[in-house]
């Protein structure tokens, strides 16, 4: 009986309404969600509080499919926030620390126009992150950005552009700092 009420309780608290989630995935209160029929989540994963996750449907005028996927086995530390207008997929079994920011949108910037928050979105294409990969705290993963598998992304990194699977990246803009040698079994300077 407690074991069905325990179950029940967590369902609510932690799975929040309308988000495709697995039943052991867990997205912890406080959250701020936009859009939860954007965004799937798989089996065995957890999205700490403070969580901003925001899959756009619509912007001004402009009518938006926007999607997050996060795989199965997904740790996302506290204060993380997703935003799409496009996509944002993350892989199985990635760790984001916490204050991670992964965006696909960019505003206009247009000089003569109206205010920056009146112009349009535009995405330079969606964030694609492979399995297992670690972006450390307060890490930017700009728009078009696709991480290969088991990436190592250093403490307050932007990455700006795509690398390939085992790469060790760091700075800003985030470049590559080792890349693993899977016959020695190391990470090596490129």
């Amino acid at each position: 009986m407690w074991g069905l009420l325990k179950a029940a309780a967590r369902h609510l608290l932690y799975h929040p309404r309308g988000m495709k989630i697995g039943r052991t995935s867990v997205v912890r209160r406080p959250r701020w969600i936009t859009n939860p029929d954007g965004i799937i989540i798989g089996e065995n994963s957890r999205i700490n509080r403070y969580a901003v996750i925001v899959a756009l449907t619509k912007y001004e005028s402009t009518t938006l499919n926007a999607e997050i996927i996060l795989g199965d086995d997904v740790y996302i530390g506290g204060w993380v926030q997703l935003h799409a207008m496009n996509a944002i997929e993350i892989g199985d079994g990635c760790v984001l620390s916490e204050h991670v920011y992964i965006s696909d949108i960019s505003h206009g910037l247009a000089p003569d126009g109206p205010p920056i928050m009146k112009q349009p979105l535009e995405s330079k294409g969606p964030v694609k992150i492979g399995k297992k990969c670690f972006i450390g705290l307060r890490c930017a993963i700009l728009p078009g950005v696709k991480l290969g598998d088991h990436c190592i992304v250093g403490t307050q990194s932007v990455v700006t552009k795509s690398f390939p699977a085992y790469s060790m990246i760091a700075g800003n803009p985030a470049r590559l700092i080792k890349k693993f040698d899977q016959v020695s079994n190391q990470w090596i300077a490129p």
